[in-house]
């Protein structure tokens, strides 16, 4: 017989209330009335398996997608991909997505006055190794308008989605620049009540990433579940 172990649930303030009314689309999409708490079965608790048959070896590059290199600050971000006992997470999937440079993402609902780059298009993909490590070749994001509140714009950021082991590890987050401020005034950012757990959104710059006349280095590390979890933020 076997036992299922459960995981536990997320301490409060960790993760953003549904509904934040100073993040105005909260409000739609917010639920009317409070949750209903399932047990967990083995359905969430394992599974699904991703195959990583379609994922290349230089997906993981989003300078070299293209003819020629995007414009903009070359940055590598790196980390580990833990459980909520502190373990690594190997051969998991992690998707990023980002505007460019210039503060745009190529998406068709996005019209601001700023330039695309035809060079980039602002997704990667990559799968953990033995020991949960990721790592991304990217550039540094511009800061861009968006219409949440009268001068609204927000700071530099780098969209994650990982999936972990299960239904219940799946997570989607997003990671910060250290000294923006813009976080000051971001009202996704300051939905999370925690401090701790907004800091932890924060990457931190790591001269040992960083690559000498090449591109400065990121350490950003990803906590699926737990007391030190890393915060959803979608």
């Amino acid at each position: 017989m076997t036992t299922l172990v459960r995981y536990r649930r997320p301490s409060a303030g960790i993760h953003p209330p549904h509904l934040y009314p100073d993040y105005t689309s909260t409000i739609k999409r917010a639920p009317k009335q409070p949750l209903v708490l399932i047990p967990h079965q083995l359905s969430e608790i394992t599974g699904p398996v991703f195959g990583h048959g379609r994922i290349r070896a230089e997906d993981h590059d989003l300078t070299r997608m293209h003819a020629a290199e995007p414009l903009g600050e070359r940055i590598i971000v790196t980390g580990r991909v833990l459980d909520e006992d502190g373990r690594p997470v190997p051969h998991t999937l992690v998707e990023l997505w980002q505007a460019n440079a210039a503060g745009r993402y190529l998406h068709k609902n996005d019209q601001h006055a700023a330039p695309l780059d035809p060079n980039f298009s602002g997704a990667g993909r990559t799968v953990t190794d033995a020991a949960g490590q990721y790592r991304f070749v990217t550039i540094k994001p511009g800061s861009y308008p968006w219409k949440n509140h009268a001068n609204a714009w927000r700071p530099q950021h780098l969209h994650f989605s990982v999936f972990g082991p299960s239904f219940l590890t799946r997570i989607v987050t997003q990671m910060y620049f250290p000294g923006d401020p813009l976080m000051a005034y971001d009202p996704i950012y300051n939905s999370i009540h925690d401090e701790k757990a907004r800091e932890r959104l924060i990457a931190r710059f790591d001269l040992d990433v960083t690559e000498p006349d090449w591109a400065l280095g990121y350490r950003f590390d990803i906590v699926l579940r737990g007391r030190d979890a890393t915060p959803e933020h979608h």
